[in-house]
Formats: structure tokens, sequence, C-alpha cells
């Protein structure tokens, strides 16, 4: 981590009254933990998607166990956040989780004007989708759900789909 990296993951756990995590022994864990955190539910009770379409993407979350409401309603309380801070052009939770610069999001920043995020609640959890007509913003997107694919490790395909 650079001193950047390190200071703003101290503000934030300082700003949330918190005191940081133990340091993880490796990135699948720096990433689930500080996912947990950000997000308020267990990244080893839930499954991320991140899937490619022609016209944007989707990342889809949801409980290994459908009895488990508590993080059910967790993700559906996480997704609709998510959606607002994007449409503002906000990427600051997945720059903390990841602790680094997630490809696409100063594009999607500066072309927010050109991008749809819409929130669905699923039987599991919920479904955030991301569209666009404009070329620029829909190559940020996918440079975007690709590298989540990449970093939680999702085994998602990384082939572009019709919706």
């Amino acid at each position: 981590m650079n001193m950047n990296t390190i200071a703003l993951t101290l503000l934030m756990y300082a700003s949330l009254g918190q005191t940081p995590p133990p340091a993880p022994q490796n990135r699948q864990r720096e990433v689930d933990e500080r996912g947990a955190h950000a997000m308020g539910f267990d990244q080893e009770r839930t499954t991320h998607h991140f899937l490619l379409y022609d016209d944007g993407g989707a990342v889809d979350i949801l409980v290994k166990d459908a009895g488990d409401a508590a993080n059910r309603d967790a993700i559906r309380a996480h997704l609709p956040h998510i959606a607002a801070l994007f449409a503002q052009g906000r990427f600051d939770l997945p720059h903390f989780i990841h602790a680094t610069d997630v490809p696409g999001t100063a594009d999607m920043t500066r072309l927010k004007d050109r991008l749809t995020y819409s929130y669905t609640a699923t039987e599991l959890g919920g479904r955030l989708d991301i569209v666009t007509t404009d070329a620029a913003a829909l190559a940020a997107v996918h440079r975007f759900l690709t590298f989540q694919i990449e970093d939680h490790g999702t085994g998602d395909s990384m082939v572009v789909r019709k919706r």
C-alpha cells in the first residue's frame, strides 16, 4: 500500500470511530475484509457476480443461504446506496475496498451523465444495472467490471453478451 492509500484507509476508519483490522496476509483476504466493512455484509456468506453487457453491465450480489435474511437485507440496503453514489460519479468505496485506483472509474466519473444506474431487489439479494449508449462510457464500465471480476476472484465470464 502506498502512503496515500494508508492515509485514506485510516481516515475512513477514524471517521467511523473504529480502528482498522489487523493487516491481512493476502490480497483476496484484504479485499474481502475491506469489502465487509464498506458494504455491511459478510463476504464469505455472499456471492458477487459482475456481468458485461453490450449496453453496460451489472453487479449481482446474493446470499449463499436463502435463509440468511440479515445479509440479504444488507445487500438490499447497500446496492441502492451504491447506485446513488455512482450516479454522482463517486467511486470512493471501490477505491477503499480495493486499495487502488479502480480501472474505469475516472472515465465513469467524467462521463457520469452518459450512464444510468438502476437497482432491483432479487430473491436472494439485489442487482445494480449500469446502462449507456456512449462508446467511451461503455469501455469504462467494461474496464471497471473486468477489474472487479479479477480482484474479487469471481470467475465470471469476461465475454460481453446481449442484455
